[in-house]
């Protein structure tokens, strides 16, 4: 699971909580930290997705468990969280990734749907955060947000998703400044179109749309997950330790050239 870019062990003996931990880009990151040393706690609605990421962790070497929770529910984060605690001790990272997604235009929207990405992404992310921060330790913890371009990038089709990622950049700036003192960093990731996940299966589900999203990126290529899983172990790790408040984007130039070509090469330009 190691890319050696970094040295074994930098995260032993350290405890690392993700959210939406069962699969795709979260999924790669608990991989990376575990190859580090961390001992992993996944957190996610379907316990046979965690089943299965803990013993694929565990099969290469890691040491991980599984809480099943949902990260709109705030009671059950606090359980699941202190779960956790009960079991590895303190908190030192948190990774909130738990997320929805799905193409639609705002007047084809209903509010439920509207309501649901919200309430996973951005709800969800202050419910982690919240709940878990009598668990972190202080000082020294490290909280990392998955956030996306759409962010900062007007994206048609997207708005429930550009609401809820751009609430999500704001609250870690928020917290990284009331946490600050209490020796907290906060930050956020932005990750592109990434290889080997659900979104990009959706978003690309044809030969044709992925060489038509691949051709307008400037790096001309998808991300992988281990590319992210490297910048979450970098923001996690001593090598970060006087950033906070910051939103990394990690997207291959992306947002350089915004988001209408590639609303052109999915269909979805009206």
């Amino acid at each position: 699971m190691s890319s050696g870019v970094f040295r074994d062990g930098l995260l032993k003996g350290r405890v690392a909580v993700v959210t939406g931990g069962g699969s795709g880009i979260n999924l790669g990151i608990a991989e990376k930290m575990a190859s580090h040393g961390a001992r992993l706690v996944l957190v996610g609605r379907t316990r046979e997705k965690l089943d299965a990421a803990v013993k694929s962790i565990e099969a290469a070497g890691g040491a991980a468990m599984g809480v099943a929770a949902d990260v709109r529910n705030y009671a059950v984060m606090e359980q699941g969280l202190q779960q956790a605690r009960d079991s590895y001790g303190e908190i030192d990272i948190l990774v909130c990734g738990a997320a929805g997604n799905f193409p639609a235009p705002a007047v084809g929207m209903t509010a439920n749907g509207f309501k649901s990405v919200i309430d996973i992404d951005l709800l969800g992310t202050f419910n982690t955060c919240r709940a878990a921060f009598e668990h972190l330790k202080k000082p020294g913890a490290s909280v990392i947000c998955i956030s996306a371009t759409q962010s900062f990038i007007p994206t048609a089709f997207q708005a429930h998703v550009c609401a809820a990622k751009s609430g999500i950049d704001i609250l870690a700036k928020t917290l990284a400044i009331e946490w600050g003192p209490a020796g907290i960093r906060v930050n956020c990731i932005t990750p592109g179109p990434t290889d080997d996940t659900e979104g990009m299966r959706r978003l690309a589900p044809s030969v044709e749309i992925r060489e038509k999203l691949t051709a307008a990126l400037p790096l001309r290529r998808f991300g992988r997950k281990d590319e992210i899983a490297d910048l979450a172990l970098f923001l996690s790790s001593e090598a970060a330790s006087y950033i906070t408040g910051a939103v990394c984007v990690c997207d291959g130039g992306q947002s350089l050239v915004g988001s209408g070509i590639f609303m052109q090469a999915m269909g979805l330009n009206g």
